[in-house]
Formats: structure tokens, sequence, C-alpha cells
């Protein structure tokens, strides 16, 4: 493959490339020859195919033709056919498709010479009127056509389309010129997330923004992306969650925020990971965990309800009750409903630990209880989770910026969601202890000099923050690429990031 920065197609798209390119050439001589743009920007088009169909589909044609219904369309031709002195084109613009007719008679002998030299790909401009041809197609009867742009690169085969899976996410532009499924994808996705931002603003949350280039990462245990900022002379770090800023905004007095971010992670790429990705944190002061697993189970069913019609979708084949209430389960309980542990060896370090080694585990010496339970959920029930279930009372040791419970000190007011056996949001009550938060940040010090790279920094500034006086708060983080997964019935992360991240080409 070549270096360049265009990949070398086949020896056959080469050859129909050539012949685009002297088509172009000629149109140029032409254009020039008469004074006139050979790409023009001049045409606005007053109606869309979908528009079209709707008002005017079902009208029968010896109601319609009569009419006299001018039109003006654009877009990119999909089909072409040609009959000696007419020919039909299929026209496709962002709302769908409809149909071209043209004749010698209504576009004169050059036009119409003209048009049977150009490309499938091609974009175009019509007006006419609208008729329904005997077949009952609707259709433009043009009295002007006009070729806009000349498409120099060949579209994939009308039967197969873009068949090579990494094709698609690479060259995400073709994919949706000739894929109606992945078009309607993206639609949905931009209908959810609209849907999610005024909720959210009719709720009573301010939208911010925060910084995507922070001085210390923070919010989260993962691996930052590390750059340097020139003038500064200092090392930057891309996001890898804007939550210590949301926070301080709630110390500054903005009781109930949310941000749809991009944040950044440098780790694996996945069907479920891409470095690059989005989420939205929302945080409400004198809202515990409890309200906030109420707000997060009526936002999906909200997103739910704008992309796809109904809360009650289907993954895989399989039904996801978005529509019914969430179950809500302890981290101990999960393991006595999914993972065959009884009541008493719930509680029973040496049982846990003995079923961790059953599943291939090994964990360390000096788990706690706690942790063994956890490392029971993770090894066998989160990936049973199909349902959507908020998993609840996690362990202080794996949750570092979580308010440990008022009435049992080993765990924290967090939970997170799981629906098809994905982690689908996290959220807890916000710690507003700067001593104990201090001494969170501490022990994650110390583990990073002991080689964990995803352990959290200490965070100087924030911890200021917090000795002013935070309110109890609570705050949560959905994943919004794997709700969108779930929205779309789509197997891979990939499918609903319009440019996912790829090796480079060469």
């Amino acid at each position: 493959m070549s270096h360049d920065a265009h990949p070398t197609p086949p020896a056959d798209e080469n050859q129909l490339i050539a012949e685009r390119r002297e088509k172009l050439a000629a149109l140029r001589a032409e254009a020039k020859a008469a004074g006139r743009a050979v790409f023009p920007n001049d045409y606005k088009p007053s109606h869309h195919a979908a528009d079209l169909h709707h008002r005017h589909g079902q009208v029968p044609n010896e109601e319609l033709e009569p009419q006299g219904v001018k039109v003006a369309v654009a877009g990119r031709m999909m089909l072409k056919r040609v009959m000696g002195k007419a020919c039909f084109a299929t026209l496709q613009d962002s709302s769908g498709r409809i149909q071209l007719y043209v004749t010698q008679d209504a576009v004169g002998v050059e036009v119409l010479a003209a048009f049977k030299h150009w490309d499938l790909g091609d974009i175009l401009a019509c007006e006419g009127t609208l008729f329904r041809t005997k077949t009952g197609e609707l259709s433009v009867k043009a009295t002007t056509v006009r070729l806009l742009t000349k498409s120099l690169r060949p579209l994939p085969d009308k039967f197969h389309g873009m068949t090579d899976q990494e094709q698609k996410y690479r060259q995400r532009y073709v994919d949706l010129i000739t894929d109606d499924a992945a078009r309607a994808r993206f639609v949905a996705r931009s209908k959810a997330v609209s849907s999610i931002r005024s909720f959210m603003v009719e709720h009573g949350f301010l939208e911010v923004e925060t910084p995507m280039l922070h001085p210390i990462p923070g919010g989260a245990n993962a691996k930052p992306f590390v750059t340097h900022h020139n003038a500064l002379d200092q090392e930057m770090y891309l996001r890898i969650a804007p939550e210590l800023y949301l926070k301080r905004l709630i110390v500054g007095g903005f009781e109930r925020v949310f941000e749809i971010n991009r944040s950044f992670r440098n780790e694996g790429i996945s069907v479920r990971h891409n470095p690059e990705f989005t989420m939205m944190e929302f945080y409400a002061a004198y809202w515990n965990h409890h309200d906030l697993m109420d707000f997060t189970e009526a936002v999906l069913r909200h997103a739910a309800r704008a992309a796809t019609g109904s809360a009650a979708v289907t993954y895989a084949g399989k039904p996801v009750a978005l529509d019914q209430p969430f179950t809500r389960l302890s981290v101990r309980e999960s393991l006595v409903v999914h993972a065959g542990v009884s009541e008493a060896e719930s509680t029973d370090a040496t049982a846990l630990h003995a079923k961790l080694k059953s599943l291939g585990e090994e964990p360390p010496a000096h788990w706690t209880l706690a942790e063994l339970q956890f490392g029971l959920f993770e090894a066998a029930v989160e990936e049973k989770l199909w349902q959507p279930t908020f998993i609840i009372d996690y362990p202080v040791e794996v949750s570092p910026l979580a308010r440990a419970s008022d009435s049992n000190p080993s765990i924290t007011e967090r939970f997170e969601l799981f629906i098809t056996g994905r982690e689908y949001a996290n959220g807890f009550s916000e710690l507003n202890d700067a001593e104990d938060q201090a001494a969170r940040f501490q022990a994650q010090v110390a583990n990073k000099d002991a080689g964990d790279e995803e352990a959290m920094f200490y965070d100087a500034d924030f911890i200021r923050a917090l000795e002013y006086g935070m309110p109890p708060t609570g705050g949560c983080g959905i994943g919004i690429d794997r709700l969108m997964m779930l929205l779309t019935d789509s197997p891979s992360i990939r499918d609903i990031i319009l440019f996912p991240a790829l090796r480079r080409e060469g």
C-alpha cells in the first residue's frame, strides 16, 4: 500500500479514476471557454426528497401532474438508466432519494448528451415538476439539470456496498453515502444526545464546558495522553474525566451542572473502547446515590424514546427492558443471585478466595473481604447482567473519590449501572471531606510510586477547593458511546463513532 495520503486503489479502479479525470479536464476547458465555474456554488435547492415523498407520495398522477408542482432538488446521482432520448436517474440528498426523468424534449440535445456522460457519484442540481411514472414512482420531470461537483472516485458496487468493515470506519464518508443503516445510526445518535441535553436543562442543570487540557489528570483511574505546552514549558494531559472541575463548580455555588464531554484514555482499543470517547457527567448538590440512580434511569429511558421511539429495545436479538424499573443489588447480593454463592459464603473470605481460584483467578493475599467480593463480582457476575441492574455498596478500596457510607464505613455510596453485561454509568455520593480526600489521594500516589500507571495524581488545588466547603453532592458519569451502541443495536463502539481511532494507513 502507498504511504501517501491516498492509498493506491486496484488497477480497474485506477482506470475508472483516470477516465473521470479526463472528463473533468474536458469540463475545465469548456468552463474556461464559456467563462463559468467548473464547480459552481450558485445553486440553492428548495426541496428535499423525503419532504416531497411525504407531501406528494400518495397523490395519484392524474391529480399530481396537472398541478405542475415545481421543485428544485440537489444531491448525489446513485443510479442512472439511459434510454435513447430519455434517462432516469436516482438522486440522493441528506433526507433520502428521488427519481429524475431527463428527456431531450425538456432539457435539449446538448444537456442530455452531457448528462449521459456524467457518472454515478456526481452531484447534480435539477429543477422540474413532479409526476408519477407508470410504475407509480414519484419523480421529477426535469426542465433543467446541471453538474455541480464531478466525482473522481467510483462508488462501491451498488449491490454489495462496502463489505470491508475497516474500510467503512476508515472511509466513513463513503459508508454514509452508500449505507442507509449507517446514516440512520448517526441520526439516532444525534437525536439521543440532543434529547439528553434538553432533559438535563429541563431538570435545572446548567451545561458547562471545562478544560480538555489538564495540568494534572484526575477524576478516574486511567492512563492519560501526555503532551507539552511550549509557552508554559510544562507537561499537559488530555482529560481522562471532567469530574474534578465539575465539582469545583459545585463548590463555586452552581448546584446542578453537567457536561457532555470528550475524554481521552491512553489504553487499549476494542469493541467497547476507543481512546477518544464521549460521556456525560452531571453533579447535583443535596443529592445522594439513590437520587442519582432514579435520575440516571429516567435519562436512559428518555434517550431511548428519542432515538428509537420506545424504551423497550432489542440488542443482539435479545430484549432489554429500559421501560421497566431497574434492578438494584449490592456487590454481595449479586454474588448470591448470579455467582452460585450462598449467603454464608458471600461473607466468608476463605470461601470467596477459593471460588476465585476455581475460576482461574489468583487474588492477592492482602485483599480484604470487600475486595474479594468485588473481584468475584468482576470475574463471575458482570457479564451476566443483561437487564438494567444497578450494583451498589462498592468497597472503599476501589472507590477513591466516593463518600463512605455513614452506617458502614467499609463501603461507599456508589453504584454502577450494567446492561448487556457492560458498564454504562458510574455514580456516587461525592466525598466532600477535604482531609479524607487528601488521605485517599496520598494512597493513590503511593500506588503510582509502586508502578500503577492508572493511579491518580495528587491534586492540591482540588483539595484547596474542598477546603472552602462543598455541599453534600451526588455525581454520575454515563458512557454515551456505549449507550448509543445499545440504542442502535451495534456490536462495536466503532459503529457509532463517526471517525474511530485506527492504525495509520501505510
